[in-house]
């Protein structure tokens, strides 16, 4: 089961952060002591406890997160207004795992996920407005407006998926390119509880650990595949253990420094020549598993509550801010103000692009100058010749 630790417990857990005062602001640092709770290790070391970043880290942390939660925000009003259509999967409530995966990594390092893509395509660095361009299929998306929700991409950001489970030797193929060409990289390869217990990913964890590949397998358990609880579809849900000869880290996955900590670990020991991970973050997901799913049918309205209210990701870090006098109500709320108005302005640039024209259709399904005579559409007079 998720750790529910209050923020009471958060506040206690912070007694060992300090805070750090420089000559300069730029100069100001933070040290935090995420407790012996944040890790649990399976043939491993877990993470060190101590983290210490920089005050404007630790504000632009804040920052990001409050981005990606208006960012599903207004993709979920968008959808209820249809101005977007077909399938959407929003990460509300999971904002630390892409938040705190990408500040433990460099632009070098690469990223594959799964269908719950915004925050991650975000954090690679697209913009707010391409995605949520992508989403109402308009011609500036970040993939033409004709990939939508779950095929998203950005520089060494490869998706954005469809397919269960597929992004994960994917992964492992990253790795691999990344290993033979001597790269001092590592891939991150995310996966659902619910994806799991698919055959290929058990295959590249083979792969990945003879080959010793520097890739990170990382299992967002949020706790329901679609509708079915974890417990009802595994026989182990200690999914960090399921690489048996590959080690593995359980998290706390609504902790974003503790986030920031074990991919950090886990990409020190892959880009070292150790090997591959198994990384599983315990989070949640306050929506359903899709917006065509209410997500109270399988679990209760106050298990949502009790989640939101004791283990938000995004409030439970803003008490460590304030607490530890790392900022001010004040501050905060102006961070909280510019990220509202930040995705406002780029929801309404992503509302003003128009849609692609039909001829784009046959466009970008091969590389120039390779492409077949012709393409057959659903009848002989849809035929497209290039």
């Amino acid at each position: 089961m998720l750790r529910a630790s209050t923020f009471a417990a958060i506040r206690q857990a912070s007694k060992g952060f300090k805070f750090q005062r420089g000559l300069a602001t730029a100069a100001d640092s933070v040290t935090i002591d995420l407790g012996d709770k944040a890790f649990e290790g399976y043939n491993t070391d877990v993470p060190s406890s101590q983290v210490t970043l920089g005050r404007d880290e630790a504000l632009g942390i804040y920052r990001a997160m409050q981005e990606v939660r208006r960012l599903e925000m207004a993709a979920d009003s968008s959808y209820k207004h249809k101005l977007i259509r077909g399938f959407c999967h929003l990460c509300t409530g999971q904002e630390a795992v892409p938040v705190g995966v990408e500040r433990a990594l460099t632009g070098e390092d690469a990223v594959i996920t799964a269908y719950r893509c915004h925050g991650f395509t975000y954090m690679r660095g697209a913009p707010a407005a391409g995605i949520l361009a992508e989403l109402m299929g308009r011609r500036s998306g970040v993939s033409k407006g004709k990939g939508g929700s779950m095929h998203m991409y950005a520089p060494n950001f490869y998706g954005g998926n469809g397919i269960v489970g597929a992004q994960v030797p994917l992964g492992a193929g990253i790795a691999f390119a990344q290993k033979y060409r001597g790269a001092a990289a590592c891939t991150v390869a995310l996966y659902g509880d619910g994806a799991a217990n698919q055959g290929q990913v058990f295959e590249a964890y083979n792969m990945a650990k003879l080959w010793d590949l520097p890739v990170l397998f990382v299992c967002e358990n949020n706790k329901y595949g679609m509708g079915t609880a974890a417990s009802r579809a595994a026989a182990n849900t200690d999914y960090y253990t399921r690489g048996q000869y590959i080690p593995g880290i359980r998290v706390n996955g609504m902790d974003v420094l503790a986030v920031r900590q074990a991919i950090a670990f886990g990409r020190q020991r892959a880009i070292a020549g150790e090997g591959p991970m198994v990384i599983e973050m315990k989070t949640y997901r306050y929506g359903g598993h899709s917006m065509s799913d209410p997500g109270t049918t399988y679990r209760t309205r106050e298990e949502i509550q009790h989640m939101r209210s004791t283990s938000d990701p995004i409030t439970g870090y803003k008490h460590r801010l304030l607490d530890n006098g790392v900022a001010s109500e004040d501050d905060l709320k102006a961070i909280d103000k510019q990220a509202k108005k930040f995705v406002d302005e780029e929801l309404a640039k992503a509302k003003a692009e128009p849609e692609p024209q039909a001829h784009e259709l046959w466009d970008d399904v091969y590389v120039k100058g390779a492409e077949v005579p012709y393409l057959r559409g659903r009848v002989p007079e849809e035929t497209h010749h290039y």
